[in-house]
C-alpha cells in the first residue's frame, strides 16, 4: 500500500477542471440613465455590473446580491448623497471598496468620507473612461488581496484549530467513540465542509461506528454505495471529485443528486498499512483544492490515525 504525496497528487480527479474564481461584482449607482448605462458599457467585460438608480435602489441590491467587490456611486444624487449610501454600506460590507464620482466640489464630504475610511477615491466628471477602468481595476485587485490575506488568516486558524483538536483527542479521549466527532467537526471547520463522516472500519468493509458533523439538523450516511469511497479503500489512496455533476464516475449516482453533493474528498485512514476508517468531507458547491490543502489533508490524515490508534488501545 502506497502512502506518499505523489499518489495522492495521482489520484486526484477534476482539481483543475473548475475555478472558484469568477468574474467580482461591482454595483455602479447613478440617478442619470445615461451616466448609468455608460457605466455598465464601460465595465460589462471584465466584471459583473449591477446597477442602481439611488442609494435606496443600491442598499436593496446589496440586501439581496450580498457583497461585492467595488462600489462606484454618483455623489450628488436625490434623496441620499453618495457618501451617505457609501457609508450605510461599510458596517456589512467592510471589504468592499468604495469610489465616488462627483461633478462638483463637494470637497468637505469627500475628504471626510475618505479619511473615514469610507471612500478608495473620487474622481471628477466628465471622468476619462481609461482613467476610471485603471482607478476600478487597482480597485478590484485591492478587495481581491485584502480577500486573498482574510482567508490565508482564516485557514491557519482553522488548521491549528484542527491539528489541537487532533492532540486533544489523542490525549483525553476515554474510548474510540469519543475521539470521531470532535475529529469530523474540526475537519469540517478547517475546510469549510458543508458535511464530514468519519467512519470505522472492520477488515475491508465499513462498520457502524462513526462520528459526523453536518450544517444540516440530519445527515444521511451513503458511503457503503458510494463508488469513490469504495475506490479509496481499495486503492489506500485520497479519492476527490470537485464536481460530481460533471464526472462520468459519478454525474448518474442518485445520492450526490438527492443530497445535493457537488464536491467530495474521501481519505482513507491508515496506521502501518492497516486501514482502520475513512474520513468522508462533502461539500454542496463545486470547487478545487489547492496543493497546500491537500498536504494538510494527508498529513491530518496520519495524524488521525495515531489518534484512533491510541483511542483504540486505551
Amino acid at each position: 500500500m502506497t502512502n506518499g504525496f505523489t499518489e495522492v497528487q495521482a489520484h486526484r480527479r477534476q482539481l483543475s477542471t473548475l475555478e472558484r474564481a469568477k468574474k467580482l461584482k461591482i454595483l455602479v449607482v447613478d440617478d442619470e440613465p445615461d451616466n448609468l448605462d455608460l457605466l455598465y458599457r464601460t465595465f460589462r467585460r471584465d466584471f459583473h455590473v449591477l446597477k442602481a438608480e439611488s442609494g435606496i435602489n443600491a442598499l436593496e441590491i446589496l440586501a439581496a446580491e450580498g457583497e461585492v467587490a467595488v462600489i462606484i456611486s454618483d455623489q450628488r444624487m436625490p434623496e441620499m448623497k453618495g457618501t451617505e449610501f457609501l457609508s450605510k454600506t461599510v458596517p456589512q460590507f467592510p471589504d468592499t471598496v468604495r469610489i465616488i464620482l462627483t461633478g462638483f466640489t463637494d470637497i468637505e464630504d469627500l475628504v471626510e468620507a475618505i479619511n473615514a475610511g469610507q471612500v478608495y477615491k473620487y474622481i471628477t466628471k466628465p471622468w476619462d473612461p481609461s482613467e476610471l477602468k485603471a482607478v476600478v481595476q487597482r480597485a478590484a485587485e485591492t478587495y481581491d488581496l485584502l480577500k486573498q490575506r482574510t482567508e490565508e488568516l482564516r485557514r491557519a486558524n482553522a488548521q491549528m484549530l484542527l491539528l489541537t483538536v487532533l492532540v486533544q483527542v489523542t490525549q483525553a479521549a476515554k474510548s474510540l467513540e469519543e475521539t470521531l466527532t470532535p475529529i469530523a467537526t474540526a475537519f469540517a471547520d478547517s475546510f469549510t465542509a458543508d458535511a464530514c463522516i468519519l467512519q470505522m472500519m472492520e477488515g475491508k468493509t465499513l462498520s457502524a461506528t462513526q462520528g459526523f458533523y453536518s450544517s444540516e439538523a440530519t445527515l444521511n450516511n451513503w458511503l457503503n454505495q458510494d463508488p469513490l469511497t469504495n475506490e479509496a479503500i481499495a486503492t489506500g489512496q485520497i479519492q476527490v471529485t470537485v464536481n460530481a455533476a460533471k464526472d462520468p464516475n459519478l454525474a448518474s449516482i442518485s445520492h450526490y443528486q438527492e443530497h445535493g453533493i457537488q464536491a467530495h474528498v474521501v481519505i482513507p485512514i491508515t496506521y502501518r498499512d492497516e486501514m482502520l476508517g475513512v474520513l468522508s468531507l462533502q461539500w454542496k458547491e463545486p470547487g478545487s483544492l489547492r496543493e497546500d490543502e491537500l498536504k494538510l489533508i494527508h498529513l491530518s490524515a496520519q495524524l488521525v490515525a495515531i489518534a484512533l490508534t491510541s483511542s483504540r488501545c486505551s
